[in-house]
């Protein structure tokens, strides 16, 4: 029986770290970047946009699908970012098992 109480103690206490990680991620913001910081996204640690910012210079007509693209690779590049602050979070919580493959936290 006391193995059994032990036991639901840790889990309770991997519950209330996974509780404290998932607030720390949620107020993390984090910027991708590309073309040289001409484009620039802020993510924050559940992947939610919460800012672009545009150079003026790509604001051209004509160069609509450049800009697109640009937003594209500075989103995932702040995804990458992301996903290795969620993985680099996850160790400190599971004693430096990693997150396993395809796992989200929310």
């Amino acid at each position: 029986m006391k193995d059994i109480m032990g036991m639901m103690k840790q889990v309770q206490q991997m519950q209330a770290k996974m509780q404290q990680m998932q607030d720390e991620l949620a107020a993390m913001e984090i910027a991708g970047q590309s073309g040289a910081g001409l484009v620039s996204v802020v993510l924050d640690g559940k992947g939610e946009m919460r800012g672009v910012k545009i150079d003026p210079s790509l604001m051209k007509p004509d160069e609509t699908e450049i800009l697109e693209d640009l937003i594209i690779a500075a989103v995932q590049d702040a995804k990458r970012k992301v996903e290795a602050a969620m993985q680099d979070t996850m160790k400190d919580v599971t004693g430096g098992l990693p997150l396993p493959p395809g796992m989200k936290l929310f």
